[in-house]
């Protein structure tokens, strides 16, 4: 039964809800996902400390534990949890009990990978499916299940489902879509011609068995749920109305208390990251009307998440009876205070998710813009005011660095101002803004000026400093954000490229040929590219990494190969530019083929460089003299979160951000936050 019952607010995110006895005090949830912190397939205290901060924020549901695994053969191959083992009881409980204190529910998401596992991980098990079909992502070639398979399987997900009850979860749900009980679902991924091939009623038959098998181990006061596809999309079998037909089954069959809702397919690099997991540069909720009429034909509560990234969005959602329970996960990943400021009214001040996907990278669950989430255990969300004595704090540079670190210590209480030599705040961020589906990196600029602005922080704009002018201050402690030059010296001719960031900000137009040398794998080099081809340009691009964009998440990799098919641009990857010299009015490039070390000559009318950047230290260099710790961070304090040691008289000096070294912006923020937060 689903009761709507209207708190005192009229805002109808922070109505409650209730599922059977299980009531969430708003409607916004966290979705299950691998976010990279479990130890040794188990929700440890770094774990359970990321969950437990969403609570604290005022979360209703945290749906953790993404693709916990149900058994042996279907391996942890990206960080999931197990629970197939009895031994993750305990952890389960100590979980359930600290999400329950600061009043959240806290649900398992459990499944069988089936053809998605991977056979050369853990206990190198063949991987199973329903069908010997093997998926482009995962690459596995699955055996065909047999009648003792299934049965196995299914207790499997039984005794899974057990142990999360045991543990003290209000629920869990299963995953079908790409997974086992799904890839029986498909005619794509099942064709068998026995009684679980065939027909809807016989597809549907083994995700209804492991649905009987685990409400007899969990009761019927548990809630069990599906995170179930409402339309397979372009490359899937299933349509809508077919989804709908399979969710009537289980839903007469009382298979289910509530469906998570995705859309799409998920066995290809495209489909994961434009259907399931659509990131910056898409449209917000692109698959929320889909999912409103799945709801309105089943009856059931649907929850859902996809680029639900701010309030109006999940507001519309399900104030129009689109869902139940908005899942907003990746901008709890960026505020996990995003309810209790909603119920401050402070909606204003939510840290915004911009979809860049960082937290989607080998170092999820890092925010991009968000250095605490997922170092709960170090690094502090809410900034608590200093104990100790107020200091004058000038902040040189206001890039990502520069502005996070004036932010941390104007809320420690610091006398607090930034000095930026340009017309406005964000340094390479604004400039990387320029790209057509990058424009929405800005927020994280944008954000923070906000905030300086809400902090009473002032900020001087083209106000190049030097070294007597910040002397002039008399600081305590001087932060120099200043950020990097372009680095383009890889040999002979470097002062006849144009570096790509002079593209990128418009500094000097492309020209008719071009050739691009991208020595870094991160954006500069595909923007450019794209700014060249907005030119008119003819391009000539040259990698010295094996991939396109190598460096970035499988998400963005994903987006600038679609780009560069568009853009008609065919990338020359393992090759190093060597040499430039005049050849006329023109330049002839050589370079080098990494793998076969042959050269080759290219004339073009300009070519241009990305290599990273190196310190612009100019700044620093001046000012190491006169600082008591002479501009030498201690790294086992900062490590340590502890205040920097002084052992001369003097102001204290650090740099930060690319004016440390050539990074992200994730490294950027990283260094503000450890820094400032014990100042």
């Amino acid at each position: 039964m689903l009761d709507q019952a209207i708190t005192t607010t009229h805002d109808p995110l922070l109505e409650s809800l209730t599922i059977k006895k299980t009531v969430f005090r708003n409607r916004i949830m966290s979705t299950s996902h691998a976010c990279g912190l479990e130890e040794d397939g188990m929700p440890k205290e770094a774990y359970r400390a990321y969950h437990v901060e969403k609570a604290r924020g005022g979360i209703a549901l945290s749906m953790f534990g993404g693709s916990s695994n149900v058994d042996r053969d279907s391996p942890n191959i990206f960080r999931q949890l197990n629970a197939g083992s009895d031994g993750i009881i305990p952890h389960l409980q100590r979980f359930s009990e600290a999400m329950h204190a600061e009043g959240a529910a806290l649900m398992c998401q459990i499944t069988h990978l089936g053809r998605r596992a991977d056979p050369y991980a853990q206990d190198w098990l063949p991987a199973i499916g329903p069908s010997a079909l093997r998926e482009t992502l995962h690459r596995a070639i699955p055996r065909e299940m047999d009648d003792y398979d299934i049965e196995r399987v299914v207790k499997a997900y039984a005794a899974a489902a057990r142990r999360c009850w045991e543990g003290g979860l209000d629920g869990i749900e299963t995953l079908a879509a790409g997974h086992m009980i799904g890839q029986f679902l498909s005619p794509k991924t099942n064709q068998r011609t026995d009684r679980f091939g065939g027909s809807l009623e016989n597809r549907i038959r083994f995700g209804l068995m492991v649905h009987e098998a685990i409400r007899k181990a969990v009761g019927d006061d548990f809630l069990v749920g599906m995170r179930f596809v409402v339309d397979e999309g372009i490359d899937g079998a299933l349509k809508a109305d077919d989804c709908i037909a399979a969710a009537e089954i289980l839903k007469r069959e009382g298979a289910v208390d509530f469906f998570n809702a995705i859309y799409g397919s998920m066995d290809t690099a495209r489909a994961l990251t434009e259907e399931n997991m659509p990131g910056m540069g898409t449209r917000l909720a692109p698959w929320v009307s889909a999912v409103g009429a799945f709801r309105r034909e089943i009856g059931l509560p649907v929850f859902h998440a996809a680029r639900i990234s701010d309030i109006a969005t999940a507001r519309y959602a399900v104030s129009e009876g689109m869902v139940d329970m908005a899942g907003m996960t990746r901008a709890q990943i960026a505020d996990p205070y995003l309810v209790t400021k909603l119920a401050r009214g402070e909606e204003h001040l939510i840290r915004p998710c911009v979809g860049a996907t960082h937290c989607q990278s080998p170092y999820r669950p890092r925010c991009l813009h968000n250095a605490a989430t997922g170092r709960e255990l170090a690094l502090p969300h809410v900034v608590r005011p200093t104990t100790g004595p107020r200091r004058r704090a000038v902040v040189v540079g206001a890039g990502p660095a520069g502005l996070e670190a004036a932010r941390v210590l104007a809320e420690r209480g610091h006398d607090v101002s930034v000095h930026e030599a340009g017309a406005e705040a964000g340094g390479q961020v604004r400039i990387a803004a320029e790209g057509k589906w990058r424009r929405d990196i800005i927020g994280l600029v944008d954000w923070r000026v906000a905030e300086l602005e809400r902090l009473g922080v002032t900020v001087s704009y083209n106000a190049y400093m030097e070294a007597a002018d910040v002397l002039a201050l008399a600081p305590d402690l001087v932060i120099v954000a200043t950020g990097g030059l372009p680095q383009t010296e890889f040999g002979e001719g470097a002062d006849l490229v144009v570096p790509s960031w002079d593209i990128i900000g418009r500094q000097v137009p492309p020209a008719a040929e071009v050739l691009i040398f991208d020595g870094t794998g991160r954006h500069p080099a595909p923007l450019a590219a794209e700014r060249a081809h907005t030119a008119g340009s003819n391009i000539h691009y040259f990698s010295i990494d094996g991939f396109l964009a190598q460096e970035l998440t499988y998400a963005e990799r994903t987006r600038w190969k679609q780009e560069f098919i568009r853009m008609g641009i065919t990338p020359h990857l393992e090759h190093r530019l060597v040499k430039v010299t005049r050849a006329g009015n023109r330049f002839a490039a050589t370079v080098l083929d990494e793998l076969t070390h042959d050269l080759r000559e290219i004339q073009v009318d300009q070519v241009i460089v990305e290599m990273g950047t190196v310190p612009m230290d100019d700044l620093f260099e001046g000012l190491r003299s006169h600082a008591g710790n002479r501009g030498v961070t201690d790294i086992p304090a900062l490590l340590a979160n502890k205040p920097q040691p002084m052992r001369n008289e003097g102001f204290e000096l650090h740099r930060i951000g690319d004016a440390a070294g050539s990074r992200n912006v994730h490294a950027a923020v990283l260094d503000a936050l450890r820094l400032a937060h014990v100042c």
